[in-house]
């Protein structure tokens, strides 16, 4: 079913929508970190790489071995019950050592299924080849892979898997927060017009020059004097500010499924849309042919009969108003009787003769 959804202008509405700071910036340098690692599950139900046919398989599980003081040949190793794996994470801003955090297994083997395997000691490095967590534990998978090939019943994913809690944090990421004294608050969406109302509001509540916006999504905040000692209390006061923010009008379509959606600033010039169709049928209907009484040369023949029907519509027409909103331009729309589909292309038609004055942005 195809989905038009609309958000409606309120411009003569008293109470304005507000939202905290914290829901649409964030503090620049408080960020997470990504890490990666190769590692070994262990204790598959044979459901693990086939080693034989893997060589790096071989090796890991031979190097393995090997740091715990048993010299083994890779050519002797037939196990199917590991599969190696790589194992990702997120380190939060503010972890401390031996802070935990989850970490997610993913075969990169052929392992056919993780599930009931452990994750051997795996270190976590980051993009600097630093080591900042070590991961370890029992592999939880939400699929299911049960059977031999060609007969065999498959639910979800069952080569990916998380293990919660299951790395702890060696090495932590050095964060100053508002260093100097002043702090950088980045807007997720950058506006001007948001970037000067948050230093406003700022301004408003802590005093004037506290605040300056640098550009459309940076705001440089300077901590006052009675909040020199406590900074974690001055940007929990900060991110609890509420302020009206401003976006920029845009027309969403996502043609694959039909969707529409348009924001309240969406306008439009005084633009007049006519749609009609017409609807072309194409039957065939089989007859039997037989010859007449006592007739000795004439044979049964199955004779088509084809039809053509035309039904053209009478086109329907709307008119919409010079700076129609949002509501208005969905009630026109409808009132027309088109489909979502056609809704896209009426959309498109008005874009290009200039009387939308929004952003259509297809997807």
């Amino acid at each position: 079913m195809a989905l038009c959804l609309a958000a409606a202008a309120l411009g003569q509405s008293v109470n304005r929508l507000t939202v905290r700071v914290k829901d649409i910036a964030e503090i620049e340098g408080v960020r997470s970190n990504q890490l990666i690692g190769y590692g070994i599950v262990i204790g598959l139900n044979r459901t693990g790489d086939r080693v034989q046919q893997n060589l790096y398989a071989r090796q890991t599980l031979q190097n393995l071995l090997e740091r715990m003081g048993i010299t083994v040949s890779t050519d002797a190793l037939r196990p199917e019950n590991m599969a190696t794996v790589l194992v990702t994470a997120t380190l939060p801003p503010f972890a401390r050592q031996g802070t935990k955090i989850d970490v997610t297994v993913s075969s990169i083997g052929d392992a056919r299924s993780l599930q009931g395997g452990t994750l051997v000691l795996t270190p976590l490095r980051g993009v600097d080849g630093q080591v900042y967590a070590l991961a370890q534990g029992p592999v939880s998978v939400g699929g299911i892979s049960a059977g031999e090939p060609g007969n065999s019943v498959e639910v979800n994913h069952p080569t990916v898997g998380r293990v919660p809690n299951g790395a702890l944090v060696e090495r932590e990421i050095a964060t100053d927060l508002a260093a100097g004294g002043r702090l950088t608050l980045a807007l997720r969406q950058d506006d001007f017009t948001t970037a000067a109302r948050l230093a406003r509001a700022v301004n408003a509540k802590f005093g004037t020059g506290t605040a300056r916006a640098i550009d459309g999504r940076n705001v440089e905040i300077f901590l006052p004097n009675g909040w020199q000692q406590d900074r974690v209390g001055f940007i929990a006061e900060l991110e609890a500010l509420r302020l009206e923010t401003d976006v920029v009008a845009k027309v969403v379509i996502n043609e694959r499924t039909g969707t529409i959606v348009m924001g309240g600033n969406v306008r439009l010039s005084s633009v007049a849309i006519s749609q009609g169709g017409i609807t072309v049928r194409v039957g065939t209907e089989y007859e039997v042919s037989q010859p007449g009484p006592l007739s000795r040369t004439g044979e049964t023949a199955v004779v088509p009969r084809t039809s053509v029907e035309v039904k053209e519509r009478k086109p329907e027409s709307v008119v919409l108003p010079d700076g129609a909103t949002v509501d208005e331009v969905v009630r026109g729309l409808r009132a027309v009787g088109v489909s979502a589909r056609d809704i896209i292309s009426i959309l498109q038609a008005i874009k290009a003769a200039g009387a939308l004055a929004a952003d259509l942005e297809m997807q």
